[in-house]
């Protein structure tokens, strides 16, 4: 790699998209390069190294989904083993599912459990398993194994899972089992642990302008962590990724690796994370004709972004603390990976240049899960946040501009998203049920 080049490139972008701080790692033709660009921190000025650590955001689910294929590997775990028969006691709200659920619908977001379960169960060693306990109550977004709906709540639940079966913590086992085979010391999951390095503070605000410091650096529980609290360097992030890239060498067979790399189920949402389907953890990109790999993670504004290209050796990793960090992502990944693995991304989300014709009939109504109230009419859709997620945020009032008859891009639905437009993606569950996708969860229709 011309490093002085994608410094400057990595500088310019930046400064574009307005992101305070980002670090940059790239494995090609067997080496690893790193660079890091801005301000860890606004109000303090301290400066992005390569050596500083960011938040992974949901990043840290293929970390967790390396464990439990560990489990498998070694014959301890079987992908379609029934939940309930590997935690004793364990039960979610609906009967069926907790008697049904099996560990590769877990890895494959096709439990039908709500992702949206966020409790704080402490900072005991035993909050995974408090967390799991409290799931009894937990609802399904739809019905068990009728679609892809995204569940950080089935991650916690593989954590647990790790813990009963290796005796560890979800924190012990990553650490012995995966981090330090891989030297990886500039990983860990604890914020008393990355208070060691030179840590990313997280950045709110809106678009057009430099964000300012979040009022918290993280909100998450310790119990939240299988599913979203692993802090890295983007080198080791990369590292990682290249323990992957080499057959899992270390860690896991190579045969298990492969498993890992194949399409479980396909994602009606190619946009949210620019996948078009996962597999046993990773979500999978099929650009142009060049398949690849990777996953996307946020945390209070702090985004990460991983994309591997196994085909060509390739693996990049992208960390940053806010700003309109998904155009910046675009943009520099566009470039590194057409000029290293030959890839064309593709064109950002948008509505149609011709509009297409739309059957707002068949569309229009109530869509209804745990946590949200949906409400399609012609050319817009009113998000609510209701039951446990009441008071999140303000209603969402969102213009749908059509991409296809069933695709739309929203409009107005703020920086959570951190792109131009949301993707709001209509389909059909299995059994038959009408749903829409907003964020890569399935809401089905109920009126």
């Amino acid at each position: 790699m011309d490093l002085a080049y994608w410094q400057a490139r990595l500088d310019e972008l930046r400064a574009t998209h307005h992101v305070p701080g980002a670090t940059l790692a790239v494995v090609t033709g067997g080496e690893l390069y790193e660079l890091a660009s801005g301000l860890l921190h606004r109000g303090t000025g301290v400066e992005a190294t390569t050596g500083s650590v960011f938040q992974l955001g949901s990043v840290a689910k293929i970390y967790t989904a390396t464990l439990v294929m560990q489990l498998v590997d070694s014959g301890e775990l079987g992908l379609d083993a029934r939940v309930a028969d590997v935690l004793p006691g364990f039960a979610v709200a609906d009967a069926e599912a907790t008697k049904t659920i099996t560990v590769r619908q877990l890895l494959t977001h096709t439990s039908g459990l709500s992702g949206d379960f966020h409790l704080d169960t402490g900072r005991g060693d035993d909050c995974i398993a408090r967390y799991v306990e409290a799931c009894k109550d937990l609802s399904l977004d739809c019905p068990t194994g009728t679609a892809l709906s995204y569940s950080g709540s089935g991650y916690v639940i593989l954590g647990r899972i790790i813990e009963v079966i290796t005796g560890l913590t979800w924190d012990q086992a990553l650490k012995e089992r995966v981090l330090t085979p891989l030297g990886l010391d500039q990983t860990m999951t604890l914020p008393e642990e990355a208070l060691r390095f030179r840590v990313a503070m997280s950045h709110l605000g809106g678009a057009g302008a430099y964000p300012e410091p979040a009022p918290v650096w993280d909100f998450q529980s310790r119990a939240a962590a299988p599913a979203a609290r692993v802090l890295a360097t983007a080198g080791d992030l990369a590292r990682f990724a290249r323990m992957h890239l080499n057959g899992g060498v270390g860690v896991i067979s190579p045969e298990t690796i492969a498993a890992m790399q194949r399409r479980e189920a396909d994602s009606p949402d190619k946009w949210t994370l620019s996948a078009d389907a996962w597999g046993l953890g990773w979500t999978l990109y099929d650009w142009n004709g060049v398949p690849g790999y990777g996953h996307d993670g946020s945390a209070v504004g702090q985004f990460a972004y991983l994309r591997v290209v196994p085909g060509a050796g390739v693996a990049i990793a992208l960390l940053t603390n806010g700003g309109a960090t998904r155009q910046l992502y675009a943009d520099l990944f566009g470039e590194l990976l057409s000029e290293l693995a030959g890839v064309r991304m593709p064109e950002p989300f948008g509505p149609a240049a011709e509009p297409p014709a739309v059957d707002w009939a068949a569309l229009t109504g109530t869509y209804r899960r745990e946590g949200a109230a949906l409400t399609v009419t012609e050319g817009r859709l009113l998000y609510e946040f209701v039951d446990g997620m009441a008071g999140i945020s303000p209603p969402l009032d969102v213009e749908l501009a059509p991409v296809t008859p069933a695709v739309f891009a929203g409009t107005g639905a703020g920086p959570s998203f951190n792109d131009d437009y949301m993707p709001v993606v209509f389909s059909t569950l299995t059994d038959g049920t009408p749903c829409v996708f907003v964020g890569m969860r399935a809401t089905p229709k109920v009126a």
